[in-house]
């Protein structure tokens, strides 16, 4: 598939955040090659001109003015909210690690959320960071279905990737999402992975705008036995699925001394 890149010039790499648990996001480039189907940021279509379809084309950001990491003391840094700042195109043009260059110097907590492998590139800084978290996103242990949803590393390469961080004493947290109703079992992976991943955060699957109607259809033409439940949680605003998963995972985690956050219902977590 062809990729559509551009370099763009901007004023400034930090954005003042509206996350609940980040003071300034960072997103290197515009738009995201890894193309995942059920992907949120799609939004970001309405504010940047582009009309291609989500995951073929990039922007890549340049940036002269130098990061001011004395404003930073203090505070919390996310990598990245709407792109993954390790696509395939960072290793060519290395946005995300001429960025950690400038951050390795602040006070700071980072936080680095992504699906890719390439992490393991900028290990040589990652580890002079003081206070550093990586998340990876791992919703299945069957790479056939990550294959159909999105173009990141492979599910064996995820974990490979947290288990050589955790080994180099960076905090990992696989960040189980979105989690696809009566697919993603999340005890499965908990247990695949509980030697080398610190924490686990939970996040559900909440479709909206085009995607809805894409992921809708995936699930009736692929898993058409689950599909009227689907039509229940996502078409009749059934939450009842979610609020017995908020209950299984808490009383698992507990039983079993893992630390976890869950995510569901973000949209009440930010307002709040």
């Amino acid at each position: 598939m062809e990729i559509l890149i551009k370099e763009i010039n901007v004023n400034d790499y930090l954005t003042l955040s509206k996350l609940p648990s980040a003071d300034y996001v960072i997103n290197p480039y515009v738009g995201c090659t890894h193309a995942c189907t059920y992907c949120y940021a799609t939004f970001m279509k309405r504010f940047t001109g582009h009309d291609e379809p989500w995951g073929t084309f990039l922007d890549v950001k340049r940036c002269a003015k130098p990061i001011n990491i004395n404003k930073l003391k203090g505070k919390t840094v996310f990598l990245s909210s709407v792109t993954d700042c390790y696509n395939p195109e960072e290793e060519k043009y290395q946005i995300t690690r001429s960025i950690l260059k400038q951050l390795v110097k602040a006070d700071i907590e980072l936080n680095i959320a992504t699906k890719s492998k390439l992490i393991l590139r900028d290990l040589d800084l990652l580890k002079q960071f003081k206070n550093l978290v990586v998340s990876i996103s791992v919703n299945t242990l069957n790479n056939n279905f990550r294959s159909q949803m999105d173009r990141a590393s492979s599910i064996k390469e995820r974990l490979e990737t947290l288990k050589i961080l955790h080994e180099n004493g960076i905090k990992t947290v696989l960040f189980m999402s979105p989690i696809f109703p009566y697919l993603t079992d999340f005890k499965a992976i908990v247990e695949q992975t509980k030697n080398y991943v610190d924490e686990y955060w939970f996040e559900n699957l909440n479709l909206r705008a085009d995607y809805k109607k894409t992921i809708l259809g995936f699930i009736k033409n692929n898993y058409s036995l689950i599909y009227p439940k689907y039509v229940d949680i996502y078409q009749k605003n059934d939450l009842t699925y979610w609020d017995n998963l908020a209950n299984e995972i808490e009383h698992y985690c507990k039983a079993n001394n893992i630390q976890y956050k869950n995510y569901f219902h973000h949209e009440k977590i930010v307002k709040k």
